[in-house]
């Protein structure tokens, strides 16, 4: 049988609901070290990535421990598939307790030639709701790239940083991660998987771990700001126990520096550097 062109998968949807349920929030708090948010509060941001799941039976599963795509994602044909970034607009906060529901399109698939080999990357739009109201708007960028040693040096200085803070990326901590948000890719939490199969010297840091210190650092040293963007990409994996620093910069003296006359918004930069040199970069809006 001849395989399924993997354009054909353009234009899929999913729908998948949640309830938001404070037990489960508890247990990402815990994970991230954080306050843990009751009912009705606001879910802080990104911690909506531990929720709507759509289990797959062990039958499902890959040797890497993710789901056999082919299903709502098009086939990775033996590649390792990994998060490469995204770009998410909050327009309404979500509330704890209140069910939602995400409703997942495949915007965009594109093959490209990296270092490493072939890329595949693919792009979804999540769509999440909560009483019919549309609170964030996301795009992923999903890629498959073809087996090979990873690029683990940094290259890019990272710039001086008005705020940072340090993460201590434990084995507890990545499992925790890994079982709050259901990921069973096993370059997490599987020691010899990762470094006898894919080629890493110990645990990765998960992608959406790292953007999720990098947003929750900003929100601690701004408190005051309303976040309404966010768009981030990984340049190199970081790999646990080391630690890294979460760090970002007002673009601009100050904040009304970063008015534009389209939007009224300020813009931060935000990173995550090891050793001096940047591993993941994105940049943040805010309201004035």
């Amino acid at each position: 049988m001849a395989e399924q062109d993997p354009q054909s998968w353009i234009g899929q949807t999913e729908l998948c609901d949640d309830n938001v349920d404070a037990g489960h929030i508890k247990k990402i708090a815990i994970t991230l070290d954080a306050g843990v948010p009751e009912h009705g509060d606001v879910l802080p941001l990104l911690w909506h990535w531990g929720l709507f799941v759509n289990p797959v039976a062990y039958d499902g599963i890959g040797v890497d421990g993710h789901p056999v795509t082919g299903g709502f994602l098009p086939p990775a044909h033996n590649r390792n598939r990994m998060w490469a970034g995204g770009r998410l607009n909050f327009v309404q906060p979500l509330l704890v307790g209140t069910p939602a529901t995400r409703k997942s399109t495949i915007l965009a698939i594109n093959e490209k030639e990296g270092r490493t080999g072939k890329l595949t990357f693919v792009t979804v739009r999540h769509e999440i709701t909560q009483e019919h109201v549309l609170c964030i708007s996301e795009e992923q960028d999903i890629v498959y790239r073809e087996p090979a040693p990873p690029k683990l040096e940094g290259s890019v200085p990272a710039p001086r940083a008005q705020w940072s803070e340090t993460i201590n990326p434990s084995p507890v901590m990545l499992f925790r991660y890994s079982a709050v948000t259901f990921n069973g890719h096993r370059i997490h939490y599987d020691q010899d998987y990762v470094t006898h199969e894919e080629g890493y010297p110990g645990l990765v840091v998960h992608g959406p771990l790292i953007a999720t210190q990098m947003c929750r650092a900003f929100v601690h040293a701004h408190p005051d700001k309303v976040v309404s963007s966010m768009s981030y990409r990984g340049l190199r994996p970081l790999i646990a126990p080391t630690p890294f620093e979460v760090a970002g910069t007002l673009v601009g003296e100050d904040a009304q520096d970063d008015i534009t006359a389209q939007d009224d918004l300020g813009r931060a930069q935000l990173w995550a550097e090891q050793n001096g040199t940047l591993a993941h970069q994105a940049e943040l809006k805010f309201k004035l």
